[in-house]
């Protein structure tokens, strides 16, 4: 019986490690369609200006009921805020009764993370968007000229992405959350959000290799210096 049990423990843990490297290489694939299209993607000088990035695939949604959405995703940050992309953190996305209902259809949801004050926000536990941390819906195209003030104060800028369409996405009271267990799986060991994205002291795990060379082939530079 304990053999068993022991078993069915190390299937699961295979399949949920598995899941996070699945996870990981559907963000990649997000990042790469929509980049892939520049004219209905993310501003290049917004990527230039920005220190993290962070992706919800689709695929892994795991909740979606009346008048709310859950989703699981990753955070990635410049090291040291303006160097080469490091480590992702992975994280939580809920809200109810919020401007970015989905009404059950597939959706990605992208946001890019404009300052190191926004960045630090986001390693906390815990932070409520658009009440803690400044949010706007993005700008879409080659180019942020046509951008508001808002969207170009806004700590973070966020999108998404529903049968092909591409658009700025209000995120106002949506909390995000640190996922530790998942971040314990993906490096087999317990670290926090603000080791892996602010000290940047957490190497890249293999899985994540894939999603960090994607964001270097659209913005190998930019971001700000995190002080």
């Amino acid at each position: 019986m304990k053999r068993l049990s022991l078993i069915f423990l190390l299937l699961t843990f295979c399949t949920t490690a598995f899941a996070g490297e699945s996870q990981l290489q559907k963000a990649t694939n997000v990042v790469n369609e929509i980049m892939g299209t520049p004219d209905k993607g993310i501003p290049e000088e917004l990527l230039e200006k920005a220190v993290c990035v962070g992706i919800i695939p689709s695929e892994v949604k795991v909740a979606l009921g009346v008048g709310g959405t859950y989703g699981r995703g990753m955070l990635v940050c410049r090291r040291g805020g303006n160097g080469v992309w490091g480590a992702p953190s992975m994280f939580t996305l809920g809200a109810a009764s919020v401007g970015f209902q989905i009404g059950g259809k597939a959706t990605d949801i992208v946001f890019v993370v404009m300052n190191p004050d926004g960045a630090r926000k986001l390693v906390q536990d815990s932070v409520k968007l658009g009440a803690e941390a400044s949010a706007a819906a993005g700008p879409v195209g080659r180019s942020a000229e046509g951008a508001t003030d808002a969207q170009l104060h806004a700590e973070i800028l966020s999108y998404s992405r529903t049968q092909g369409l591409f658009a700025g996405l209000s995120l106002d009271g949506a909390v995000v959350k640190q996922d530790r267990d998942d971040n314990e799986k993906l490096y087999g060991r317990k670290v926090s959000a603000k080791e892996i994205l602010i000290d940047g002291t957490v190497r890249t795990p293999p899985a994540a290799r894939g999603l960090t060379n994607t964001l270097t082939k659209y913005c190998p530079k930019g971001g700000q210096a995190f002080k």
